[in-house]
């Protein structure tokens, strides 16, 4: 596993710390995520101690490159996330949902030495990423979109006994 995203919760000194991470293809690959095909991601962490409170701040910022849904050429797609989490140690569940502007609970056992930024990270950048993945008009490979539009073909006449589909042939008319 990699120690890149741990952040040391027993190490932390009081006030404000600070790391920061690049992400890239292989982040994406160990959680065997194949839609993000290329990723150029920089990640900033700030984490405010004090006492038993942990505040962690993260912003992740690039470019992800997906398929377009439409023409399946690579998409460049921007990145501009925005984490605030208040770290509670216990084994709690909180039900709220956290409103606008207020951070999410994140519940460590108390055990816990360390907190996995990892599938944090992930889980932020999927969710970033718009549901219909699409070039602006115009951008798609035009080789692929001649066929986008493409007509239905006529079914042959004298194939129309063979064709167990001819049946459905006047619902294009």
């Amino acid at each position: 596993m990699n120690d890149k995203f741990i952040i040391p919760l027993n190490g932390l000194t009081a006030g404000e710390n600070h790391f920061s991470w690049q992400t890239g293809k292989e982040f994406f690959d160990s959680f065997e995520n194949s839609e993000i095909l290329d990723a150029h991601l920089d990640t900033d962490v700030r984490i405010e101690k004090s006492g038993r409170y942990i505040g962690v701040d993260c912003d992740v910022r690039g470019e992800v490159k997906v398929e377009c849904d439409r023409c399946l050429d690579e998409l460049e797609l921007p990145v501009d996330v925005e984490i605030m989490l208040s770290v509670k140690y216990g084994n709690e569940e909180s039900s709220d949902e956290p409103q606008e502007g207020e951070r999410e609970v994140l519940f460590v056992p108390e055990d816990s030495a360390e907190l996995d930024m990892r599938q944090i990270i992930y889980d932020y950048v999927c969710l970033s990423l718009p549901m219909q993945r699409v070039h602006e008009d115009g951008e798609c490979n035009p080789d692929t979109m001649k066929y986008y539009g493409a007509e239905v073909t006529e079914i042959s006449e004298e194939n129309e006994g063979e064709n167990p589909f001819s049946a459905l042939k006047s619902l294009f008319k």
